[in-house]
């Protein structure tokens, strides 16, 4: 390469860097969003499905999101989470239905029972802390290797064990609530005393 090729090769670099050495630096954050329209857009949509778990789209709440889910899939799929919503509703009637992580049902009662995920060939229902659980019928059938979680997937011409599913739903309640009761009180602070 002769000397004037690499001059001409260098110039473009040394401009570019005189140009960013110019410029002030950004935060990491601000480096990152980079200020572009969608990003806002998005973030924006994501603060507001963020800010309460309570309230959906348009102040709905979970239980309307909930129906409208079931509306919308409109297929066995619907009806099988109108059927498990309908039996949790049965076995614990202080149930609170919750419409979480860009819409998941949940249902709660001292703390998480279960979700209701949809998918293309599954309902899954997964138990917060089913690997607590006693399971006599053996209904939980997936995420049987985590240490804390165990989930039913419900497939297309699947027959509900309904007794069973209530008794599972109520040793769930049973267990968070039991867990809240005897969770260890706060701890007050000590201060060492001075000699």
């Amino acid at each position: 390469m002769s000397k004037t090729s690499a001059n001409v090769a260098k110039k473009p670099a040394a401009r570019r860097a005189a140009a960013n050495a110019a410029k002030p630096r950004k935060s990491a954050s601000a480096r990152y969003v980079r200020g572009t329209t969608a990003m806002k857009k998005a973030t924006t949509t994501m603060k507001q499905r963020n800010s309460g778990a309570k309230e959906g789209k348009g102040g709905a709440s979970p239980a309307q999101l909930i129906d409208a889910r079931i509306k919308e899939l409109s297929d066995w799929r619907g009806e099988t989470l109108a059927r498990v919503r309908t039996l949790i509703k049965q076995a614990d009637p202080e149930v609170v239905e919750e419409w979480k992580w860009r819409g998941v049902p949940v249902w709660e009662h001292g703390g998480i029972i279960c979700t209701g995920e949809t998918y293309k060939a599954v309902v899954k229902l997964t138990f917060a802390k089913g690997a607590a659980l006693e399971d006599p019928s053996g209904l939980f059938n997936s995420s049987l290797e985590g240490n804390t979680r165990r989930a039913i997937d419900f497939h297309e011409g699947d027959k509900i064990d309904e007794k069973a599913l209530q008794a599972l739903i109520r040793a769930a309640v049973a267990l968070n609530t039991s867990t809240r009761a005897t969770a260890r009180p706060a701890r007050s602070q000590k201060r060492p005393s001075r000699a």
